[in-house]
């Protein structure tokens, strides 16, 4: 994953880009959740990512996620706590699409 590419999909420094994929889940994320967008899900994490532009340093690459890195610690929590998966539509796996 690059930062060109979470930029591109609407993560910027200046915040998440109107009408664009990242609104968008926001909005999607938003609504499931009874009205607002928690921290740590996708759209916080991928934002962070933009902002910051730290995504190839947490661990999310092309070829996947790397071993001990940021990412694969993420993963790991994730699939615990939702019994041993790492569930569609969840952080780790929406981060590594992008």
């Amino acid at each position: 994953m690059s930062d060109q590419n979470v930029r591109n999909a609407g993560f910027t420094s200046s915040g998440i880009s109107g009408g664009s994929p990242a609104s968008l889940m926001m909005s999607q994320e938003a609504r499931a959740s009874g009205g607002g967008v928690h921290s740590g899900g996708p759209t916080s994490t991928l934002q962070r990512m933009g902002a910051t532009g730290s995504t190839h340093s947490s661990g999310f690459t092309s070829g996947g996620i790397a071993g001990g890195s940021q990412a694969s610690q993420m993963m790991s929590q994730e699939a615990r706590s939702h019994g041993g998966g790492t569930p569609r539509g969840g952080t780790t796996s929406t981060v590594q699409s992008i």
